[in-house]
């Protein structure tokens, strides 16, 4: 499958890094769109699924069909630019600054943000057929994980805001290393084979995705949930866009890079005399 060492794919990232900071403002937003909205597919797919066999787990499995899509057709989520595009700076990458990486996350944000809220639409109609009746059994358990998932965490107080910032800092430490796992091959197999690990795991946890919610909780008030978007922003997607920046961050792209990128001097065993230097 044409494996990448991690010092190679650790090049890849700060290379990824440098691209999403210096595209262009339309290649940006029509990217993150696209993801969204492919991302907001594959969970009404999950939820649908969970819905109509009752396993979770099999819903889980299938899930990440949705992210290899939109990985493979080039779109990009806000979890994987928290990851990649500081380490261009990081990396001292002429011409990257911080005002660049900000710059990209605002708009991968709107980008995913619109595209998620668009599919949240068209499966409420669908759901209520165009609002015309009550939610089916799968616009009615939306509604009901919305509800579970900011007043939820409301109702415990400070307990549950660490909760989901928690919950979201471990959703992109997995999601993330979906991101980088995808560069460990050239092989398109490959590629969805390490992708499709990851993300199994942040979906069947129930962890945070800040995009997912983007389309979970908006669809959710619009499918009679008993929640506001206030309450949404506030006991969730904030605190999950906060998690999802510290986890892809610190968990994924500052932990590659510190030890693959910017390598550490192997220790000399005791013992051996160090080798001595060539004179020049």
């Amino acid at each position: 499958m044409s494996y990448n060492t991690p010092p190679q794919f650790a090049e890849k990232m700060i290379e990824a890094g440098e691209s999403k900071i210096t595209m262009s403002t339309k290649d940006t937003l029509i990217r993150a769109y696209m993801a969204g909205a492919i991302l907001a597919l594959a969970a009404a797919f999950a939820v649908t699924i969970a819905v109509n066999t009752g396993n979770f787990l099999v819903a889980s499995l299938l899930f990440p069909v949705g992210f290899c899509m939109l990985y493979l057709l080039g779109f990009d989520l806000l979890t994987g630019v928290f990851t990649l595009a500081p380490l261009a700076v990081i990396a001292k990458r002429p011409g990257m600054t911080w005002g660049g990486v900000l710059r990209n996350w605002g708009l991968v944000f709107v980008g995913n943000f619109a595209g998620a809220l668009t599919v949240a639409v068209f499966m409420a109609i669908i759901f209520t057929m165009g609002f015309s009746t009550e939610p089916n059994a799968v616009g009615q358990k939306i509604g009901k994980i919305g509800e579970a998932r900011t007043l939820g965490y409301a109702a415990a107080g400070a307990s549950g805001m660490l909760t989901v910032f928690i919950r979201a800092v471990m959703c992109n430490w997995m999601v993330s290393t979906g991101v980088v796992a995808a560069m460990m091959s050239n092989s398109v197999s490959g590629k969805i084979m390490a992708m499709w690990m990851p993300i199994l795991v942040f979906f069947y946890l129930g962890f945070e995705h800040s995009i997912v919610n983007m389309f979970l909780f908006p669809s959710g008030i619009m499918l009679g949930g008993n929640f506001t978007w206030v309450d949404y922003f506030a006991y969730n997607e904030i605190p999950v866009v906060l998690g999802n920046l510290v986890g892809g961050l610190t968990f994924v792209g500052g932990m590659i890079y510190a030890t693959h990128y910017k390598t550490s001097p192997k220790r000399q065993p005791k013992g051996i005399a160090p080798a001595p230097v060539a004179a020049e």
